[in-house]
């Protein structure tokens, strides 16, 4: 499915002044989607079918990303973001859902498990999985792009960012197997470019700072969920890959992590099959499909 064919499945959001892409399909227990930076919800786009058999998926482009509004003078935060996404759940009326995140998505649910450990979420998260993600700042790998971008020279840089070096960043953090063609790679930086996303990629990497300044709430949101939670994780990924997960395995209660072995940093795409494998039996286990 190209990302065409995903905007024209979906439907248009309003947060504040802006307008935010949200695709909705499928029926069942409710599953949010909360996709990665800095791409968007066609991220998912390969487990898509086997997910809306099961659930009925949510799955919106947040504020900055896709499809979605993308204004320059907007104050991108994580804590925003988990305000986007209960605004959307209140608005459909979803009181309960799974989460099933990646990237920057994972920190926006943490953000969302933290409410809800403090009584103050707007709607119940029954379970979550986690893909590769920088779940605690201290193990979190940063690209050289993410350090320069998020330094005093990122206003002056995102202009200037280019193709050829989305791509090479890109299949750099991807399993060396399983790396992106350049058809995939044009439809990953058309979308990134669409609304001048590439000229707010300064501001939106300001989520690096937040894991730092948050870290207390938001690895504490883990170790104290009461909520079963899974890791699925690419362990190739130079980012976020087994040295994210074995940290994970010293701090998280019980925790339960799934390697796909060889996979990189977006396992949704690279190993589809893997990754809703490892998420069903997950979900059977727990009988919410």
């Amino acid at each position: 499915m190209t990302p065409t064919d995903w905007q024209t499945l979906g439907a248009v959001f309003p947060y504040y002044d802006h307008e935010i892409f949200l695709r909705m399909e499928g029926n069942g227990p409710d599953l949010l989607l909360i996709h990665g930076f800095p791409t968007s919800s066609w991220d998912w786009y390969r487990v898509w079918p086997n997910l809306i058999d099961k659930f009925r998926v949510i799955a919106p482009d947040m504020i900055g990303f896709g499809f979605s509004d993308k204004p320059r003078n907007y104050q991108y935060s994580i804590l925003d973001q988990a305000d986007l996404h209960e605004a959307i759940l209140q608005r459909l009326q979803i009181k309960k859902v799974q989460i099933l995140s990646h990237d920057y998505g994972v920190t926006v649910t943490q953000e969302l498990l933290a409410r809800q450990n403090e009584g103050k979420l707007g709607f119940e998260i029954d379970s979550v999985i986690f893909l590769n993600g920088g779940l605690f700042p201290e193990t979190h790998r940063p690209r050289l792009i993410q350090k320069l971008l998020n330094s005093a020279i990122g206003p002056y840089l995102s202009p200037l960012l280019g193709r050829k070096g989305f791509a090479r960043t890109f299949n750099n953090i991807l399993g060396p197997n399983t790396q992106a063609n350049e058809k995939e790679l044009d439809e990953f930086w058309n979308l990134l470019c669409r609304k001048g996303g590439n000229r707010i990629l300064h501001k939106l990497i300001g989520y690096m700072p937040e894991r730092v300044k948050h870290r207390e709430r938001w690895v504490g949101a883990l170790q104290q969920a009461q909520i079963p939670m899974r890791v699925i994780n690419g362990p190739e990924d130079p980012v976020s890959g087994r040295h994210m997960t074995e940290r994970y395995k010293e701090l998280v209660p019980n925790p339960d992590v799934v390697w796909l072995e060889g996979i990189g940093h977006y396992p949704q795409l690279e190993n589809p099959e893997g990754v809703i494998n490892a998420a069903l039996a997950f979900w059977q286990k727990l009988k919410v499909v």
